[in-house]
């Protein structure tokens, strides 16, 4: 049964704000949700879920090996669902083995896709991960960048292959059989009763207008800093001094200079066009 509902994305744009918006539309609670209490929307790349579905433990086997029975997980899930339900992922849409997908479109619903200005997601991967700025868009940059693949180190996540950034969008645009939904990160903050509710309602839930606003206020990214400054975030890179950090558009202006902004553009730029980054001249909009 096609019960998954995909939350996908290249990490730093969105996702983890949409899961956190989902628990207080879907929990209706009220005050707002613990950040730290989303097991209600779980992690596709988490090896908890996958030691505790798979009968034999992500450790004993190679990352390669994980890949492969990776798509039988989620058919696994989807089939013991009553209901649909939501994965967020930072993987890429991609092949594992000769003709088999790590996501099956089999076991798929339908994706909200999360997409932000490349320019921003390089300051926010460079603090998530306590690297420098250019050392971000270098990964930003690098077809075969990956995340949780360090060797000889045990990660709570499995390995996580993300491509560039431009490849990661690529491949989840433009991948067969999938009903897919792009929501970009810039319009969540400029528009958000608009943007969450559009973003919902492809979901498949239908909020009355009242509980929408209270979510997206109970999601606002001053509560969510104040949660974490209170109380921590489970989900936060031990390199990072906080996981929740400015949460605006347009930060790039202030902090990348000219050629950090160029490295980003000439590696980067029909992407940003085409989801308006850019405008038809090729000029930042």
């Amino acid at each position: 049964m096609n019960n998954i509902i995909w939350l996908a994305s290249y990490p730093k744009s969105g996702n983890t704000w949409f899961r956190i918006f989902l628990t207080n539309l879907m929990h209706n609670p009220d005050e707002p949700a613990d950040i730290n209490r989303l097991e209600n929307i779980r992690v596709a790349s988490s090896r908890r879920l996958f030691d505790d579905n798979m009968w034999i433990e992500a450790s004993d086997l190679t990352e390669e090996e994980v890949d492969s029975l990776r798509p039988e997980l989620y058919r696994q899930l989807s089939n013991e669902a009553s209901d649909p339900f939501f994965l967020k992922i930072h993987d890429a849409f991609t092949l594992v083995g000769k003709d088999l997908c790590l996501v099956p479109p089999a076991a798929t619903r339908c994706v909200l896709y999360f997409i932000r200005n490349p320019l921003d997601v390089a300051i926010s991967l460079a603090h998530h991960e306590g690297i420098g700025t250019d050392r971000a868009i270098e990964r930003l940059n690098d077809e075969t960048f990956c995340f949780c693949n360090e060797p000889g180190r045990l990660d709570i996540q499995l390995r996580q292959r993300l491509s560039d950034w431009s490849g990661h969008i690529r491949s989840w645009t433009n991948a067969p059989g999938l009903d897919l939904h792009v929501v970009r990160y810039e319009e969540m903050i400029s528009d958000p009763l608009a943007t969450f509710g559009r973003a919902s309602r492809f979901a498949g839930l239908t909020p009355g207008p009242a509980r929408l606003k209270k979510a997206i206020r109970f999601s606002d990214i001053n509560e969510l800093r104040c949660q974490e400054k209170r109380s921590g975030f489970a989900e936060k890179s031990p390199s990072s001094p906080s996981f929740f950090n400015r949460g605006r558009a347009g930060t790039w202006k202030k902090v990348l200079n000219r050629r950090q902004v160029q490295a980003i553009v000439d590696r980067h730029h029909p992407m940003m066009q085409k989801f308006g980054y850019l405008d038809h001249k090729g000029n930042l909009a």
